[in-house]
């Protein structure tokens, strides 16, 4: 040790353990890319979920953890871009919410960890191996069971006058794995005595062309382009005063008549248990991507008179929330 590292030592020592508290501390960075708007009520929600969470593992922002948030409001185009930016700073771990941020980042790094939540079939989707072994540097929590299609379904058969068609909405385009949930919908429909018909939708005009189909009821797969477009969606369902059925209860609390869906903000909080695991020395390849453990039911009751339908006691009874 030459005569500077020992001066530098005796200095050290001498210092005041409260001036060696006031030291930076090392901050670690994550990087999150959302689908949602920033200003989008349920994205806003996540975030407050996940900050409080991390906290709760010891990760502050501002202390210990940077994070970078970036929103691409449902367009495809600003999710690539964000994730551009995202990599060009380069965090220790990423956080992707929705299909699209992971196909985004992953295409961009194969070393930066990537945590996801609210995503579908991460199987068949590419982005992972399998559920118990992952490999590479993805993995996350999903938000979708096999048995939920054939729910959605059967609730649309609890509905006063009876639903005998079902269109299902989704844009092909952005929910690839549409095609694993008609195949549940469409089993499920031979038992119920109900015809199903895809009713795929890309645009604002396809949208409003739904407001023509008053003769069944609707089934909204999830999606991130149905939830980016949930307000001209839930106007025209208005318009067709049809039933209709949503993969997020965000749906029924702003207008829609049920949903049955697992709880993203619960999604979110248990990433942050994968994010702190990661940060600390794990590996992704090594965690298992969890399916959804928390299910909710929504019903609104308002919509239902509205529309004039009843729905069965039985459902109303199940209902985590029902809005009156």
């Amino acid at each position: 040790m030459n005569r500077r590292e020992l001066l530098t030592l005796g200095m050290i020592a001498a210092l005041p353990s409260s001036a060696l508290a006031q030291q930076p501390k090392a901050t670690r960075r994550l990087g999150v890319l959302s689908v949602t708007a920033a200003d989008d009520a349920i994205g806003q929600t996540r975030s407050t979920v996940l900050v409080e969470a991390l906290a709760g593992l010891g990760w502050k922002e501002r202390d210990n953890l940077g994070i970078d948030w970036r929103s691409g409001a449902g367009d495809r185009v600003r999710i690539a871009q964000l994730a551009d930016e995202l990599i060009a700073l380069k965090p220790d771990i990423l956080l992707a919410v929705g299909t699209p941020s992971v196909e985004e980042l992953r295409r961009r790094t194969t070393t930066i960890p990537i945590v996801f939540a609210v995503v579908t079939d991460p199987v068949s989707q590419g982005f992972v191996e399998n559920l118990a072994h992952p490999g590479g540097n993805v993995t996350g929590f999903t938000d979708y069971d096999g048995p939920l299609a054939g729910k959605w379904l059967e609730m649309l058969t609890q509905v006063t006058p009876p639903v005998r068609r079902v269109f299902v909405v989704y844009n092909p385009a952005t929910a690839p794995f549409a095609f694993l949930m008609l195949r549940t919908i469409e089993d499920a429909a031979r038992t119920l005595h109900v015809t199903v018909e895809p009713a795929p939708v890309s645009d604002a005009a396809s949208i409003a062309a739904l407001a023509s189909r008053k003769d069944g009821g609707f089934l909204i797969l999830p999606d991130f382009f149905t939830m980016a477009n949930r307000a001209q969606l839930l106007a025209a369902i208005r318009q067709a005063r049809v039933p209709a059925v949503f993969w997020s209860r965000t749906f029924v609390e702003e207008g829609g008549l049920m949903s049955y869906s697992t709880d993203s903000a619960e999604q979110v909080r248990r990433a942050a248990g994968y994010i702190d695991r990661i940060l600390k020395g794990a590996s992704p390849a090594e965690l298992p991507v969890q399916n959804p453990t928390k299910f909710e039911l929504a019903v609104n009751l308002k919509t239902a008179r509205e529309f004039g339908v009843t729905l069965a006691p039985g459902l109303i009874a199940l209902a985590n929330d029902v809005i009156e």
